[in-house]
C-alpha cells in the first residue's frame, strides 16, 4: 500500500505497537514546547496561535506559565476554550511522517493551593523560567482536556478518549529512545538491513531506525527508488536500554542464523 511514497511491509501491519493513548502520552512527555491555539478577543471567532512552552502534570495535562500581558492570556480570560498542538521533532524529516497530537479543552488559572506543585513540575522541565516565575504578572494555567486527537504518521490517526489518555503512561524507553536510535543508525547499519530483510520482509539496500518503544521498533528502508516503512516486534517486551540492547543482539543473531540456513 502506498501513502505519499511510503509503502508498508507485510510485517508492519502485524507487529504490536503501544496504543494511541500511550503514544500520545509519550509524545507529551518528551516535548517541551507546543503551539497554543486560542480564540481571538480582538477578532471574535478567529483562531490565534502562539508558541507555548509547557510541562505535563501527572495526568498529562499541559501546565502553562503565562503573563496576563500576553495576547493569548487575554484571549483565554475572555474565552477559555483552547488547543495545544505538540509535534515530534525531526530535523530534515517529512513533517507529515512524524507524530503529533492536538489536546483540546478549557484553560483555567490555577489557584494558590495548586501553585507550589505546578511550580515544581514546570521548573523541572523549564529551569530558566525561575527568572520570571515570581513576576506578579505571571500565573500558572492548566488545560483541562475535553478531547485528544493523535496522528502517528501516514495512515495512523484517531481520537483518543480523555480517560484513556490520562490513564496511560509514557513508554518506559521514552527517555532512552533517542540515544538508542542514534547509536543504531551510526554504528549498526548492517544490523538494521538484516532486520529489515529477514524480519520485515523488505529487500532493503539501506535501513534507518526511526522509532523504538517497549514493544518494537520502526525502520525506514530504501530499496532502489522505493521507500518502505517497516515495524519489527521485539521477541519480548523491554523496559530499559540494557534490555533493549540485549534483545537487539539476540534478534540479530537469529537473523544471521536464518540467512545462513538459506
Amino acid at each position: 500500500m502506498s501513502r505519499h511514497g511510503h509503502r508498508e511491509s507485510p510485517a508492519e501491519a502485524r507487529a504490536p505497537e503501544p496504543t494511541f493513548a500511550e503514544q500520545a502520552r509519550t509524545l507529551v512527555h518528551l516535548g517541551r514546547t507546543g503551539t497554543l491555539g486560542t480564540l481571538s478577543r480582538r477578532h471574535p471567532g478567529h483562531p490565534f496561535v502562539s508558541v507555548m512552552p509547557y510541562a505535563p502534570d501527572e495526568r498529562g495535562r499541559p501546565l502553562l506559565l503565562i503573563s496576563r500581558l500576553a495576547m493569548h492570556t487575554q484571549n483565554l480570560e475572555a474565552d477559555p476554550r483552547a488547543s495545544v498542538l505538540i509535534a515530534q521533532p525531526g530535523v530534515g524529516e517529512d513533517p507529515l511522517a512524524l507524530a503529533r497530537l492536538t489536546l483540546m479543552g478549557r484553560a483555567g488559572r490555577l489557584g494558590p493551593e495548586e501553585r507550589a506543585a505546578a511550580r515544581e513540575t514546570y521548573l523541572a522541565r523549564h529551569p530558566n523560567a525561575v527568572h520570571w516565575v515570581e513576576f506578579e504578572d505571571f500565573a500558572f494555567w492548566r488545560l483541562d482536556l475535553a478531547d485528544v486527537y493523535f496522528v502517528g504518521g501516514f495512515g495512523a490517526m484517531g481520537w483518543v478518549e480523555v480517560r484513556d489518555y490520562e490513564a496511560a503512561r509514557p513508554d518506559p524507553l521514552a527517555d532512552a529512545a533517542a540515544g538508542i536510535i542514534e547509536h543504531m543508525n551510526r554504528d549498526h547499519g548492517d544490523a538494521l538491513i538484516a532486520y529489515a530483510r529477514v524480519l520485515g520482509g523488505v529487500e532493503a539496500d539501506v535501513a534507518e531506525m526511526v522509532a523504538v518503544d517497549r514493544l518494537g521498533f520502526k525502520l525506514r528502508a530504501r530499496s532502489g527508488d522505493g521507500l518502505h516503512g517497516c515495524r519489527i516486534a521485539f521477541v519480548r517486551e523491554v523496559i530499559t536500554g540494557a534490555q533493549c540492547r540485549a534483545v537487539l543482539i539476540e534478534m540479530l543473531a537469529d537473523c544471521r542464523k536464518r540467512t545462513t540456513r538459506t
